[in-house]
């Protein structure tokens, strides 16, 4: 009797151990709240590997406010063992545990066809089943008349474009005909650079997603690849909204892609200055990282009677105090430099100007 009541305590320990949820630290910039958010993920009800309540959780745990779980509608691989779902049934079946997780559920779907135009996403539609249709602009417009937003999945996915990253006629013809809102900027661990110019070029939204299909686990001190979404409200209302104003940076690794003027934003809401000082000889900052997001510093052109770092790195949730020299009677000036890892255009650094 004992060993059963141990054994019992164990499994509840590990439960509750399991769903201990690891914040994110990224401030809230602009008057927005900044969500965390992962809109490409797959689970049994098409090519995926677990149950949409494990996606669930797994975002509890990770730290996220929003996902969609986004299953193909044309790949279904484990379709015998479905009973003719819906292709409506993985929202359903997460939709209570999302609510009781304050998880925000999308309900979304993926169109899946060869290059051109390759593969889509579909977000906030009130019906997946509309999607399954033999053409694929029927497919894409049964989404638009949903009120879907739309976004180019994994663009220079090695699969359907094995030697550059193109732009095809097809993906003209659904951007003109506003059926095509955002990219994926970065897809798992892929960056694509030609995908962030685009966006830049043709006002689409950046995003970045995991496009899991097996058991996401994170080793410590990891976080998931995920769209930072700037939005009014925590509510799916406020982050289609958001969405389609192309309020989003990417989240990947240490590196952040996105708009100047966000990451401008993450910079200093991040950067707590605690003390200065000046004297004829020095002006010395004392400045604490609060965020989880380290700054790679990079000395850009500047004033040579301002002597400052080469390189400096801040790291988060860490205080230092930054010392620059003022030689021959030099009172003040620009300590300019390049946040490496804040990528404001394609693999180009974030430029800072910081006066004294």
């Amino acid at each position: 009797m004992k060993k059963q009541i141990l054994f019992f305590l164990l499994i509840i320990s590990a439960g509750t151990f399991a769903q201990v949820r690891n914040e994110i630290h990224i401030p809230d910039i602009l008057g927005y709240k900044t969500l965390k958010c992962d809109f490409h993920m797959h689970t049994i009800f098409s090519d995926g590997l677990v149950w949409p309540t494990v996606r669930v959780n797994e975002a509890y745990t990770q730290g996220l406010d929003a996902i969609a779980i986004t299953d193909h509608i044309e790949y279904r691989p484990h379709k015998a063992d479905l009973s003719g779902a819906s292709h409506n049934r993985p929202y359903e079946i997460a939709e209570a545990s999302a609510k009781a997780k304050d998880i925000i559920l999308i309900r979304g779907s993926e169109i899946t066809r060869s290059m051109a135009p390759g593969h889509s996403n579909a977000l906030f539609l009130t019906d997946c089943n509309a999607l399954d249709v033999p053409a694929y602009i029927d497919a894409f417009k049964a989404a638009r008349t949903q009120n879907a937003f739309i976004f180019w999945n994994h663009p220079g996915w090695d699969a359907q474009q094995p030697d550059t990253t193109r732009w095809f006629k097809e993906h003209t013809e659904l951007y003109s005909a506003g059926l095509m809102q955002g990219i994926e900027v970065v897809n798992g661990p892929e960056y694509y650079p030609e995908a962030q110019r685009w966006c830049m070029e043709k006002k689409l939204t950046m995003l970045g997603n995991t496009d899991v299909h097996e058991p996401l686990t994170l080793k410590e001190g990891e976080h998931r690849t995920m769209t930072l979404v700037f939005a009014s409200e925590r509510t799916s209302e406020a982050i289609r909204e958001a969405l389609i104003d192309r309020r989003t940076v990417v989240y990947l690794n240490d590196k952040l892609i996105g708009e100047e003027k966000f990451l401008k934003e993450i910079f200093h809401q991040s950067i707590e200055i605690l003390n200065t000082e000046k004297t004829t000889k020095y002006y010395r900052i004392t400045v604490r990282n609060n965020s989880d997001v380290p700054f790679y510093l990079h000395k850009t052109s500047h004033n040579p009677d301002l002597i400052y770092f080469r390189d400096y790195t801040l790291e988060p949730h860490c205080k230092y105090t930054i010392t620059v020299k003022l030689a021959n009677g030099v009172t003040g000036g620009d300590v300019n430099f390049v946040i490496t890892n804040l990528l404001a255009e394609p693999d180009k650094g974030l430029e800072i100007n910081f006066p004294i």
